[in-house]
């Protein structure tokens, strides 16, 4: 279980260091154009994923961050569970680490910090962070394993 704790902690790791390397750069300042789909801007999201009730009144803070610690604890219990299947710890590790990421942000400075922003065509993706990447890429591979993985590894999916 430890390597997968370890994947977690990475993924913490580079989340903060990002977000406070965007903070650092990019406080005060307009958006930094790197390509012509690809902006670099500072955003306090206080909702969750694509800013959901961020304009709630506040309580929302508390009702996220008790989410993400339950959901980290089951986490860790799944993983103590099925150390054993690669593709769905991986997954869990990523899924873990993104969330606890988060957290420190909303437990420290009541929001969770994105800088990244992508955009095509007149429409733009919201603005997101690593952490929020590891989320998503987490629930990829839940997915990919839940449809094509073994069949022993579809026990946990019971």
């Amino acid at each position: 279980m430890l390597r997968w704790l370890m994947i977690a902690g990475v993924v913490v790791i580079l989340d903060q260091v990002t977000k406070y390397a965007a903070v650092a750069a990019l406080a005060s300042k307009p958006p930094v154009e790197v390509t012509s789909f690809f902006n670099l801007l500072l955003v306090y999201n206080r909702g969750a994923a694509f800013s959901f009730l961020a304009g709630a009144g506040g309580w929302q803070r508390e009702l996220f961050t008790g989410i993400a610690i339950v959901a980290s604890i089951w986490i860790v219990w799944l993983l103590r569970r099925y150390p054993k299947q690669s593709l769905f710890c991986l997954a869990l590790s990523l899924v873990l680490g993104g969330a606890v990421g988060n957290v420190i942000d909303r437990v420290s400075i009541g929001a969770v910090v994105d800088f990244l922003d992508f955009h095509a065509f007149g429409w733009h993706w919201p603005a997101f962070n690593v952490a929020d990447s590891a989320i998503t890429c987490g629930a990829a591979l839940l997915i990919w394993d839940g449809l094509c993985g073994s069949p022993q590894s579809k026990d946990h999916y019971k």
